[in-house]
């Protein structure tokens, strides 16, 4: 059982911040780790307590998270006057990696190959060209519904901190899914379903990607963003598109794009193709 505290702050950040499932049940593992390690109620905890567990934890980017949920309810803390001051322990510096993704040609030959005689193969096509068309979070792609397509145009409600935002649709995503829907018997506005005709869960749309794809439905939305940057995309709409709040988050995609450039000028330019043809001798 967790302390009043965190409960507080768990409720918190699921009415007032309006954040997701997945999220609020992050920050709910981090916290219950942390007042478990101390062994007292985590509003009571010190900073050695708090250097303690962190000393525990060997992956920079998982101490990152954990810090931050930590720093989260202490900040939650502080303005509610349950505590007087927090820990002032700044976040360990993380190399930057590009997120992983896939080209049209791998998503296009793999998911040829899916068996479209049946209806939940022809789910399994509409959802993984839906993700792709759309980059849409995979809470927002499984708890899309038909009444929020329109003309060709995505409208994501809620989809992050309360936000809103239109995506177009590509034609053959839509194509993809008007068969789906025209065959499917269930009337559920709900787009996406599992085999028993209720709605789809991420672990459903999880195995759907791995299945054919083997990667998670977000490499889906990093293959979306990386597709429209290296066609020259500005990075504003990327943004928009993606519904991220700050460009800062939008701009770990522009490392792709300087890749790309640099590629194309080793292999084009006739300086770079001199040296590595010296280079050969």
């Amino acid at each position: 059982m967790f302390s009043s505290a965190i409960e507080a702050f768990l409720e918190y950040i699921a009415i007032v911040k309006v954040l997701s499932t997945h999220t609020i049940q992050a920050y709910k593992n981090d916290l219950l780790q942390f007042e478990e390690f101390s062994k007292k109620d985590v509003i009571l905890t010190t900073s050695e307590d708090l250097i303690s567990f962190l000393a525990t934890i060997k992956n920079r980017r998982t101490l990152n998270r954990k810090l931050s949920s930590i720093n989260a309810f202490y900040d939650f803390c502080i303005k509610s006057e349950f505590k007087k001051d927090k820990p002032n322990i700044k976040s360990s510096k993380t190399p930057k990696t590009l997120p992983k993704f896939l080209e049209y040609d791998e998503i296009k030959n793999s998911i040829s190959l899916i068996d479209r005689s049946k209806i939940l193969g022809l789910r399994d096509y509409a959802f993984i060209l839906f993700l792709y068309a759309t980059g849409a979070r995979v809470s927002e792609g499984i708890n899309a519904k038909k009444s929020e397509l329109k003309d060709g145009w995505f409208k994501i409600l809620n989809a992050k901190g309360d936000k809103e935002r239109l995506v177009p649709i590509a034609d053959e995503a839509m194509d993809a899914m008007k068969i789906y829907l025209e065959k499917r018997e269930n009337l559920d506005d709900y787009i996406w379903l599992n085999y028993q005709g209720s709605h789809m869960s991420r672990i459903t749309a999880f195995k759907i990607t791995q299945k054919y794809l083997g990667v998670s439905p977000h490499t889906l939305r990093h293959s979306f963003a990386t597709a429209l940057i290296l066609g020259g995309a500005d990075l504003r709409v990327v943004q928009e598109l993606l519904g991220h709040v700050s460009i800062s988050t939008t701009q770990i995609y522009t490392h792709l794009h300087r890749q790309d450039l640099r590629d194309t000028l080793v292999k084009y330019h006739p300086l770079s193709k001199r040296r590595v043809s010296e280079g050969a001798c």
